[in-house]
């Protein structure tokens, strides 16, 4: 006998960022963080208990899964049976229609997909909290991939209340986001070790004391669609979280010199007088965020770059969602 569902969503550009855990284990973040779904990126995931398996099966992007990767999975599968009381072996079938491991959250879209799939497929039909709250403990910036548009995540401080939630739906604001491809490589050093370390930096403190006050900033900015305050919001964050990442020990450089590059040619075009800002996740690759006026002519300059690869253009996305399997939206 088998139980089977099909889920895909969104990885999330986050303006305010997550780095660091009050509680590693579950993953409950020391500070709030806000983000944006990207459409146009996400991961399919299928998940299928089958009685006559022995042991979980995942394959990733066509090929199977071993190692730490693997064992995070069936830790999750674990927490899912455990919620269904299933003891069935699951077959997972996970596929990104973008670069996996490079700072672009393919984490954070797979564990969402993974949540709706393995979760219905377990015979479990959970709300967005307890969706979002599942997510979490699998990577937590998945928590932000299940629920739509521009989304915020509060740390709360147990598994029961830190959870993300939409501040305003996709069709809010079109704001674009313009990914900058510098390097496909997957990162030496993944998220989960970096938030382990966070504390390390003697900048953590201040920055998570900071938070607050950049996430009313950033909230208020969106909800005005206010771009000037935006952009020096967001980029405000970002130099904080890479200056911990940089100051932690062992320190994280996930910049590359390509990366710089585009970071100071957005600042000179802003200074030209287009509106636009960057970001960038814990990999090398740059988040250009724009209004949909300016993304042509963004994409174009980025394009001429020598260090860009390619140009990846996002809108806002969806929340995590079921495939034709199963039609009910989360």
């Amino acid at each position: 006998m088998s139980y089977f569902a099909a889920a895909a969503a969104h990885p999330n550009i986050a303006f305010i960022k997550y780095w660091g855990n009050s509680d590693d284990r579950w993953r409950i973040p020391a500070n709030g963080s806000l983000s944006m779904n990207l459409t146009g990126l996400q991961t399919k995931t299928t998940v299928e208990f089958r009685s006559q398996l022995d042991c979980d099966r995942v394959i990733l992007n066509g090929n199977p899964l071993s190692g730490k990767a693997f064992t995070r999975v069936t830790e999750f599968l674990d927490l899912v049976r455990g919620l269904s009381q299933r003891t069935e072996r699951a077959e997972v079938i996970s596929e990104n229609n973008f670069p996996t491991g490079a700072g672009i959250a393919s984490s954070a879209s797979g564990f969402a997909a993974l949540s709706l799939a393995a979760s219905r497929a377990a015979g479990l039909d959970l709300d967005r909290t307890a969706l979002s709250r599942l997510a979490r403990k699998g990577s937590g910036s998945a928590c932000r991939s299940v629920p739509g548009g521009f989304v915020e995540w509060q740390p709360g401080e147990s598994d029961l209340d830190s959870f993300a939630f939409s501040i305003a739906p996709p069709g809010h604001w079109d704001l674009h986001d313009c990914i900058a491809i510098v390097s496909e490589e997957h990162k030496a050093v993944g998220s989960t070790k970096g938030h382990q370390s966070a504390n390390t930096s003697p900048l953590q403190a201040a920055r998570v004391e900071d938070a607050p006050r950049r996430l009313d900033q950033c909230r208020k900015a969106i909800k005005e669609r206010d771009f000037s305050a935006f952009a020096r919001v967001v980029e405000q964050d970002n130099h904080l979280m890479h200056a911990v990442m940089m100051s932690s020990q062992p320190s994280l450089f996930y910049w590359l010199p390509d990366s710089v590059q585009v970071m100071l040619s957005v600042r000179e075009w802003r200074d030209q007088g287009i509106p636009v800002c960057y970001t960038l996740d814990a990999g090398p690759n740059v988040h250009v965020l724009c209004p949909a006026s300016a993304v042509e002519d963004i994409t174009a300059r980025l394009k001429d770059l020598p260090g860009v690869k390619k140009v990846l253009e996002s809108s806002p996305g969806a929340g995590a969602y079921l495939l034709p399997q199963e039609q009910d939206a989360v």
